[in-house]
């Protein structure tokens, strides 16, 4: 749990109580880098996270399915497991944060595809060339072309 104080994520759990007839849990916590105490509560998530698929089903949010995803494109890759982890936890902050717990699958793909774009141009094309679905190889040529403007900008 992130300290509301100094932000650092080392704590300790100094009481833990039920509260409103065991449908929550409050914890007192106390920082263990700047010593102050804080109170979180707990509850169960019971409405998951959905994505709306292309064709309009709805599905529940997969983290292992997207970490999977990106691990392939990632494949022989440079690119650090905890990077990977990180832009999980970005795309269900992503879905969690909606304000009907949802989003569709174009706008989760989008989200990961742009960080993945600034972390690893390669993972970036392979993730892209599943995600859009090319259908032939002048759809693929086509964004290898705009990362390659992209590249001479700079």
């Amino acid at each position: 749990m992130k300290c509301p104080y100094c932000q650092k994520v080392k704590d300790r759990v100094i009481d833990s109580r039920q509260a409103r007839s065991g449908e929550l849990i409050r914890r007192r916590r106390e920082c263990l880098h700047c010593g102050r105490r804080f109170t979180t509560y707990e509850r169960i998530d019971e409405i998951p996270y959905m994505v709306i698929k292309k064709d309009g089903r709805r599905e529940k949010f997969d983290r292992q399915k997207i970490l999977q995803g990106l691990l392939k494109a990632c494949e022989k890759r440079p690119v650090p497991p905890a990077k990977l982890e990180a832009l999980v936890d970005e795309a269900e902050r992503f879905v969690s944060e909606a304000p009907d717990r949802e989003r569709t699958t174009k706008e989760v793909g989008e989200l990961l595809m742009n960080r993945l774009r600034k972390l690893d141009k390669v993972a970036y094309v392979r993730f892209a060339s599943v995600y859009l679905d090319f259908k032939d190889v002048r759809e693929f040529m086509d964004e290898l072309k705009g990362l390659l403007r992209e590249r001479v900008r700079r």
